[in-house]
């Protein structure tokens, strides 16, 4: 995985161990495995939060692990134009390249470590396309997408963009230098992420390597939430089983405690895992193909919007790429 990296992660800060008299670990609640489908014009995803209660996840609405998928010639995918309102969502790219454009002027091209940030508040129009030259080429493709709702107060908001560099990310390291840690957003033991957030969350990129355990300290008015993107290892200090494509739901405590097995798969040598916490917003949630709002009348307002063009137009330049939104 070439997301953002280091040479010696002993000379980076390192996240402090958890009082293990005053701190309470959290409790394993459960781990769900994610089915497979396919997403926008065919690109293979894994539906992470499937048979989760919204409940639990909140703020998070939705997230798909993209890949890990080598294309051949012709055939990277994309999505094509299409509107969101009342939520963000955030594309984490770990391997290959991704094009964003919007309604609403933002956009670029993200790569190995990267990750766009778009609030959709009020609505837009966005489109999502592997670039032309990874097209013609293919190549490998891997990362993941995740849908963070948005207050009431904030659902109109103006949108935005964030475009951040994997450089820009803060890099900690766990006290024994076992496990390399990427916080994009919120902060850990005081270490703060470069995204922007409305609702307070924490988003981390775990590599642990073999054999390591990782104990984090999280903040006790957070859920919990641990996705394995790659290897295999154990949640929780009884040590539940985890793998590839399977999310670990913790409950109350302090620390939060994920173990890489010592042997790993030769094409995942290390157990990568994507790090989740946010304040739940314990609103009414209504979410519906592109929108996430509080209520189905919102709802049918959004799709009566979009149909009405107030939801933005496809730029003049990006009209006639992958056809206009339907």
């Amino acid at each position: 995985m070439p997301a953002i990296t280091v040479e010696n992660v002993l000379a980076l800060p390192r996240v402090s161990t958890p009082d293990p008299v005053s701190a309470r670990p959290r409790p394993v609640v459960s781990v769900t495995t994610a089915p497979k489908g396919f997403e926008g014009e065919g690109f293979p995803v894994r539906r992470a939060f499937a048979g989760v209660d919204l409940r639990t996840l909140d703020p998070f609405i939705h997230m798909d692990q993209m890949g890990e998928v080598e294309y051949a010639p012709g055939e990277p995918k994309g999505t094509p134009w299409h509107p969101h309102r009342g939520f963000e969502t955030v594309t984490y790219i770990i391997d290959g390249e991704f094009v964003h454009n919007d309604s609403h002027g933002g956009g670029g091209v993200i790569r190995d470590g990267d990750t766009q940030w778009m609030t959709a508040g009020s609505g837009l129009l966005h489109i999502e396309t592997p670039p032309e030259h990874l097209v013609v080429s293919g190549g490998l493709f891997h990362g993941f997408q995740l849908w963070v709702n948005l207050p009431r107060a904030d659902k109109f908001a103006a949108p935005r963009y964030q475009d951040i560099r994997g450089g820009q990310v803060a890099l900690l390291s766990s006290p024994d230098g076992g496990s390399l840690l990427r916080v994009i957003a919120g902060e850990l033991d005081g270490h703060a992420g470069p995204g922007n957030t409305y609702t307070p969350i924490t988003m981390i990129h775990a590599t642990i390597s073999p054999g390591a355990s990782l104990t984090l300290p999280w903040r006790k008015d957070f859920n919990a939430l641990a996705y394995t993107l790659a290897g295999k290892g154990s949640v929780g200090t009884k040590g539940r089983p985890v793998e590839l494509g399977q999310l670990a739901v913790f409950g109350e405590g302090d620390s939060i405690t994920v173990t890489a097995d010592a042997k790993q798969d030769p094409r995942h040598p290390t157990m990568d895992v994507l790090f989740l916490g946010g304040k739940p917003i314990r609103e009414p949630v209504v979410a519906y193909g592109p929108f996430v709002m509080n209520t189905k009348a919102e709802v049918v307002q959004a799709f009566e919007d979009y149909q009405a063009g107030r939801l933005g137009t496809i730029p003049a330049a990006h009209a006639a790429v992958r056809g206009e939104a339907s």
